[in-house]
């Protein structure tokens, strides 16, 4: 596995990757960082995001879990820029309950490519968020991307 560590305006972060794929990003700095192409056209994306740029981000994922919280994270990956969902109604949609649904918006190992961010609580209400400052990372990605809070 290599890792990339950069800034960004959510703090350190660092990209992991693993035969092609990213399999993690995570809050702090790494001291293993090794640039690869890969990594470094996924920081390009990340750094467009953070710019306001709207990136679609197309790069190879592959996030360690069960086939729930897969189904889940894959479910998030539907959510458009700026726009959000509840707990509920990806639940609905995948015929489950919110609240196994948070727990696997909280286990998510790809945050911000996997949009955790735009799942809200019942009501549009600001809910928890694994990284960074918690609910304030998760107000800041929101309205980097001009969500309606």
């Amino acid at each position: 596995m290599t890792q990339l560590s950069f800034h960004s305006p959510i703090g350190d972060l660092t990209l992991s990757e693993a035969d092609g794929k990213i399999v993690a990003l995570d809050w702090g700095w790494s001291p293993f960082s090794e640039p690869t192409p890969f990594l470094a056209r996924a920081k390009g994306q990340l750094d467009d995001y953070f710019d306001g740029l709207n990136p679609d981000f197309h790069l190879a994922l592959d996030a360690d879990g069960t086939d729930f919280q897969k189904k889940v994270w894959q479910a998030m990956t539907l959510i458009p820029y700026g726009k959000t969902m509840t707990y509920g109604e990806i639940a609905d949609n995948i015929g489950s309950h919110a609240r196994a649904v948070g727990t696997a918006c909280g286990m998510n190992p790809i945050p911000v490519i996997i949009p955790c961010h735009r799942v809200m609580g019942k009501d549009g209400k600001l809910t928890g968020y694994s990284g960074g400052e918690g609910v304030e990372t998760k107000k800041f990605l929101l309205e980097l991307e001009k969500a309606t809070l």
